[in-house]
């Protein structure tokens, strides 16, 4: 048995990877510590190809591997993988929220979310937190977008759009302004902003998508806006959040959390008005990141994993 590796080459100056393998026997070893994923489906993910590449690169004693568990199991993982001593796992859908209830502890994020994707095990005790608004916000710094007193709209009331607003009020954006369809996440929008106001001093409401005369009025105030819905992802690719293009200006920001199509027709609208956009490559990347060192204490090598995987 052998896992797949990359061996990275240069050539006429260009950073290339070729495909190499190392067998199980030199990589996993008695005292290697086992982490992983549990969700369901699984075997898309792009998470153990990040977190082994990782390990490997700073030497990290460390294995990552998927396992298929949803809601019927979900208990009885959770007891196996701390009586195991499983230093960690990240959690996807269906997992994200019903997890909660057999864990010791939550981040403030993941008590406000009622959700987590990543659980640390210390000594028996399991904390869990959610990564995707920390992955966000990352993203944000790395494009050098302040934002921190700002006002930032976002599109979608999901798990991830959820995740965004919470970290966002937590951070320091100053106003926040979520706007959904009127669907069955619309209501989920308003407990978020109920505990938002609750919890933190940022400025937080929740609007109809569909009023598109306040989404223009919010827009035309706004610092940031993050589109954290479907659009713009198979199949909806031709299909935009926003009306037309005349609520974008160029000294608006805009990420979209989409990274499958690399460039959605946002961001081409974003390109013709001339506002600064980008995709959720960074928001992936950095919420692994996030991850990575609750359960090693290092950092991830960040720009190694990006050549790797995009």
């Amino acid at each position: 048995m052998c896992f797949k590796y990359l061996i990275p080459l240069s050539i006429n100056n260009r950073r290339i990877f070729i495909m190499g393998k190392i067998a199980v026997t030199e990589r996993v070893t008695g005292h290697t510590e086992l982490i992983g994923l549990i969700a369901y489906p699984i075997r898309h993910s792009m998470s153990p190809t990040m977190h082994n590449e990782a390990f490997k690169k700073l030497g990290l004693d460390y294995v990552y591997v998927c396992f298929e568990v949803d809601n019927s199991t979900l208990e009885d993982t959770v007891k196996g993988l701390r009586a195991m001593k499983v230093r960690g796992w990240n959690v996807s859908m269906p997992n994200k929220g019903p997890i909660t209830k057999y864990l010791d502890k939550l981040s403030p994020a993941s008590q406000i979310i009622g959700a987590c994707n990543t659980v640390v095990n210390d000594n028996g005790v399991l904390t869990g937190t959610i990564t995707d608004g920390i992955g966000a916000m990352q993203a944000l710094k790395d494009e050098g977008v302040e934002y921190v007193g700002k006002k930032m709209v976002v599109i979608g009331a999901g798990g991830a759009a959820t995740a965004i607003q919470v970290q966002a009020a937590l951070d320091g954006v100053r106003e926040l302004t979520i706007f959904n369809l009127d669907d069955e996440f619309f209501a989920r929008g308003e407990e978020t902003v109920k505990k938002l106001r609750e919890r933190t001093d940022c400025i937080v409401n929740i609007y109809h998508l569909e009023d598109h005369a306040k989404l223009k009025e919010e827009l035309d105030s706004a610092d940031i806006l993050i589109d954290s819905s479907s659009c713009g992802m198979k199949p909806l690719e031709d299909v935009v959040a926003l009306p037309d293009k005349s609520y974008l200006r160029p000294d608006l920001v805009v990420m979209d959390t989409v990274y499958a199509p690399r460039q959605t027709k946002l961001m081409r609208w974003c390109d013709e008005v001339g506002c600064k956009n980008f995709n959720g490559l960074g928001m992936m990347l950095y919420q692994g990141a996030a991850a990575f060192k609750l359960w090693t204490g290092k950092e991830m090598p960040v720009d190694f994993i990006k050549d790797v995987l995009f």
